[in-house]
């Protein structure tokens, strides 16, 4: 049983069967698995002489920070095979687990293939031949280091050994001092004597004293090999350590010679060329060291310099010097105590000039918009703005425009107040001490005083754009300056980019000239300097023998920019107005930024206009509150509507954008306006037809004029009544491209008003769309008036007349026929006033069109219906006998020729013949169902003779009416066809 301690899972054996030679060269890559540690065995693993058959423990020196099985809590086969045991205590695990676990056999897996011998006869097959082609090569051929291996061997066999020394024993804080390692060595249950065990402990305790005894004898082995394999080379060493000496001794000798000899040259050869060379070295440095203290002088002369640009607004040349001065205290005064404070005093007089700026901007803002309107300058101060501008550019307060956006609301408020005091000052009638409001005073003006102090307002306006126009236009020039100079800088750099290549090799020959960090030139005078490097001194340094500056010199700022003079670059600009700026490289905003800004300035020329449009709708909007501007007539509104048109259009042209608060505005009162106008003129037209009698009128000579200035195609009104006009006598018909036309009063005022709709349309154009839907609802009105007054007979009890005659009739149906006459004219007018996108308006007037064409058609069915309603009246009690003709006939000649009278001025000829041929056609229907009804047949009989007679007097006195000589009757219709 306790060899299953030392036993090894790989199998081993020394049959000369090649499977179990090659598992067994397999351990040498695999570590075998080893027992649990065991310092106190209880029974003996094997022969102690034997090291082969000792105990395969985990080392302690290799396997003490590696986690093996070993220091798991359990060692399951240690339970089970405890040689302490007298018998096996079958009840260990079948107390819990039950009777039957012991012997139950375990089920082997559906899932794993039972593997046999007769598997790996295939592989035993194939590697059988090569393992003895092996086995021969190898006692062929000798092993090359024969004492490499055997060391090898020596050393595994010495590991293997040592393996079985317990890891505790190996420990560096190893101590019997310690109660817990002292109990793990030599634990008291070895010792324990009572009960019936003593004789038992008595030998484990000898067999623990062996134990020990078999660990010092393992360690001591090791010692002794290890220093027997060290031997030769210790004896090595001491014999090395004498020729080593001897070496030392005579190099020690060489060296204080080389030495010597080194002394002599460096008094002869070398110390005088290096006293030269300190003392040129030093001269340069005071040379620095004097420069430098001119340079102190020129910077302690900053602050007031600063401030005496302040004192003359000079705001960019301030800046300029503050920023060079903290370059030249970052770069080349770094570290002088003095100066230890300036530094921030300059950052604090740079925040100052920062709100001087603002507060100088706000103060020109202010002066610049609120100066007399009528001073003819554009821009106040170019050269002081554009100076503003830089210094704000320089120190990226990009938000000043939002000040000057401000002013523009404070003045443009201002601009309309002063207005209407001067305004009001001037009219006597308005009491300021009693209506102390500008509102309620503003009131109280007429239209033409109101008009007049509307214009002057949208006058001060105007150049109150121009003016913002101007100067946001030189702020503007005054960015893109900066925006062009970054561009430049760019190309530069590009330039020098490509350029640098080509310098590369001077840079490698100065390179040669360096020892341990130091230009050897640096020892040399300025003049022998190499041209780049005199040229970058020059700009900085002076003369050995030039007079340092003065300390109170003002005058010379160009000793501050000596450290950014190679760096920094200034190019000219002009702005538009003619003003010169020096641009530097120190504007640090991107292209974006500049960008940016150029948008938001022309859009505060947009706000602008927006401002001025908000105030002039505010300005509207006060005076319409008690219903004024709903009160105008139709001139005032048009010369209203066209002030403000003027100045939209204005400020559009000035801005170069539409503002549409005050177009709105105009929108707005031009509804109410067409709202006004068209109920005026529908309640007029209503007026009109309610007490229209439906008799022809005459035709002043004056709407004669205006129909015939329609004709030649100027559709407007006249402006008064010339004395020709005035003399000349009305007319019977009105005359349209050479067509009389019989028309009421209604309708000559109707054509009137229409054109006062065209009209209107011309002087407000935006009231285009409006004024055509209330044109056509205008038109569809009296469409619909006069077919309820005439056709539906409403005028018998509107006007009081005793019937609706034919004459009437006709007198309507002739009216409609001049207003459809226009409906084109009006279609054309309107569309060339409408966008494209508003053509579809235009439909209105084709519904128009086709509602008076069905009402002149239903016009023309009444008279036909009247005669229909006659001709079966009078034919029905027709009888066919003498004498002829037949007092039937005679009464429908007698109704025909009334009807031809009546009608035949009215309407035109053919209009005549078309009606008369429907009213013949209804009579032969008639008569032929009468003819039908009497039996009277076309035979040639006497009755036939009769009827003929008749219809002979009808078609003579038909055809004798004028204009109607040549109408083919065709009264053969009323006889019915043979079949």
């Amino acid at each position: 049983m306790a060899s299953s301690h030392s036993s090894s899972p790989v199998p081993q054996s020394n049959s000369s069967d090649a499977f179990f030679k090659k598992e067994m060269d397999a351990t040498k890559l695999f570590r075998p698995v080893q027992s649990l540690p065991d310092v106190c065995p209880k029974e003996p693993t094997g022969n102690v002489g034997d090291p082969n058959n000792l105990c395969d423990s985990p080392s302690l020196v290799v396997d003490q920070h590696r986690w093996t099985i070993y220091h798991s809590k359990v060692n399951l086969p240690a339970a089970l095979n405890d040689p302490r045991l007298a018998k096996r205590e079958s009840d260990f695990f079948t107390k819990t687990w039950g009777v039957d676990f012991v012997d139950t056999e375990v089920t082997p897996s559906f899932y794993l293939p039972q593997i046999t011998k007769e598997h790996f006869a295939l592989y035993q097959q194939e590697i059988t031949p090569r393992e003895k082609v092996h086995e021969r090569c190898k006692n062929i051929c000798t092993p090359k280091d024969t004492f490499d291996r055997t060391l090898l061997h020596t050393h595994d066999k010495s590991r293997t050994d040592l393996e079985q020394v317990p890891k505790i024993f190996m420990k560096p804080d190893f101590a019997l001092e310690d109660s817990l390692t002292f109990n793990a060595v030599l634990p008291w249950s070895h010792f324990s004597t009572a009960g019936g065990k003593g004789n038992r402990d008595a030998a484990s305790s000898k067999l623990l004293q062996e134990k020990l005894s078999h660990y010092l004898d393992i360690v001591e082995v090791n010692i002794a090999h290890q220093i027997s394999l060290r031997s030769e080379a210790f004896f090595h060493a001491m014999t090395s350590q004498h020729e080593l000496q001897d070496y030392l001794r005579k190099t020690s000798q060489a060296v204080k010679l080389l030495r010597e000899k080194i002394s002599k040259i460096d008094k002869v050869m070398c110390e005088g060329s290096l006293r030269v060379l300190r003392l040129s070295l030093t001269r340069n440095n005071c040379i620095k060291a004097y420069n430098k203290l001119k340079l102190m002088a020129t910077v302690h002369q900053t602050q007031p310099t600063v401030q005496l640009l302040l004192s003359t607004s000079e705001f960019v040349g301030a800046l300029d010097l503050i920023a060079t001065t903290q370059e030249v205290l970052q770069q080349e005064l770094q570290g002088i105590h003095s100066f230890r404070h300036l530094g921030s005093q300059l950052c604090e007089l740079e925040k100052l000039i920062d709100k001087m700026m603002i507060a100088e901007f706000s103060t020109y803002a202010r002066n610049d918009l609120n100066r007399p309107l009528e001073d003819d300058c554009q821009i106040l101060e170019e050269e002081r703005l554009v100076s503003l501008v830089f210094g704000l550019l320089k120190q990226r307060k990009l938000n000043f425009y939002e000040i000057y956006g401000d002013e523009m609301i404070i003045t443009a408020k201002n601009i309309i107040k002063q207005c209407v005091v001067n305004t009001v000052s001037q009219i006597e009638e308005i009491d300021t001490e009693v209506v102390v409001k500008l509102a309620d005073q503003m009131r109280m003006m007429n239209f033409p005083q109101w008009f007049d102090l509307l214009k002057n307002i949208f006058s001060k306006f105007t150049i109150f754009l121009k003016r913002i126009k101007a100067t946001l236009n030189t702020i503007r020039s005054v960015v893109f300056l900066v925006l062009d100079k970054n561009q430049k800088t760019r190309d530069l750099e590009d330039t020098l980019q490509k350029n640098s290549a080509k310098d590369s090799t001077v840079d490698t020959e100065v390179a040669y000239l360096t020892h341990e960090g130091m230009f050897i030139s640096d020892a040399f005078s300025e003049g022998d300097l190499p041209p780049v490097a005199a040229d970058t001194t020059s700009q900085r340094n002076t003369s050995p023998n030039s007079e340092p500056c003065s300390s109170d010199s003002v005058s010379e700022p160009e000793c501050t920019t000596d450290s950014s003079s190679s760096k920094e670059q200034t190019s000219s600009s002009v702005t538009p107005g003619g003003v010169e700026m020096m641009i530097g490289d120190d504007m640090k905003l991107t292209d974006l930024e500049l960008v940016r800004l150029a948008n938001n300035i022309q859009e505060l020329l947009y706000n602008a206009s927006d401002i001025c449009h908000d105030r002039s709708v505010k300005f509207l909007m006060a005076r319409a509150k008690d219903g004024f501007l709903e009160k105008l007539n139709s001139n005032e509104f048009v010369a209203l509507s066209r002030l403000m048109e003027g100045f939209i259009l204005d400020t559009e042209q000035i801005c170069g954008r539409k503002s549409m608060s005050l177009r709105g505005a105009l929108q707005s009162q031009a509804n109410r306006f067409v709202n006004r106008f068209h109920e005026e003129r529908k309640t007029k037209l209503s007026l009109l037809l309610d007490n229209e009698r439906w008799k022809q009128a005459e035709v002043p000579a004056e709407f004669q004029d205006l129909v015939d200035s329609v004709s030649d195609g100027r559709i407007s009104l006249p402006e008064k009544k010339s004395a020709a006009t005035e003399e000349r006598k009305p007319t019977e018909f009105l005359i349209v491209e050479g067509q009389k036309y019989a028309t009421v009063g209604t309708v000559l005022l109707l054509i009137r008003i229409i054109l006062e709709y065209c009209q209107c349309v011309d002087n407000i154009p935006s009231i285009a769309t409006d004024m055509l839907t209330r044109l056509s609802d205008l038109l569809k009105y009296f469409n619909s008036r006069s077919c309820q007054l005439v056709l539906g007979a409403g005028a018998l009890q509107v006007v009081g007349l005793k019937t609706i005659t034919t004459k009437n009739l006709a007198l309507s149906s002739r009216c409609l026929q001049l207003i459809v006459h226009y409906i084109p004219i009006i279609r054309a007018h309107f569309e060339a006033r409408l966008q494209p996108k508003q053509f579809s308006m235009l439909r209105h007037f084709d519904h128009i069109t086709k509602d008076y064409h069905d009402h002149i058609a239903e016009i023309s069915a009444k008279l036909v219906a009247i005669m229909d309603s006659l001709f079966d009246k009078l034919l029905s009690k027709y009888e066919v006998k003498a004498p002829v003709p037949s007092a039937c006939f005679r009464n429908i000649c007698k109704q025909m020729a009334k009807m031809h009278e009546a009608i035949y001025d009215l309407l035109p000829e053919e209009q005549t013949q078309m009606l008369f041929l429907r009213i013949n056609a209804s009579y032969k229907l008639h008569l032929k169902r009468q003819l039908a009804h009497l039996n009277v047949v076309n035979d040639g009989g006497p009755l036939n003779g009769l009827v003929t007679s008749d219809v002979a007097f009808y078609t003579g006195n038909l055809q004798a009416l004028k204009g109607l000589n040549n109408l083919d009757l065709n009264m053969a219709e009323i006889w019915e066809q043979k079949r």
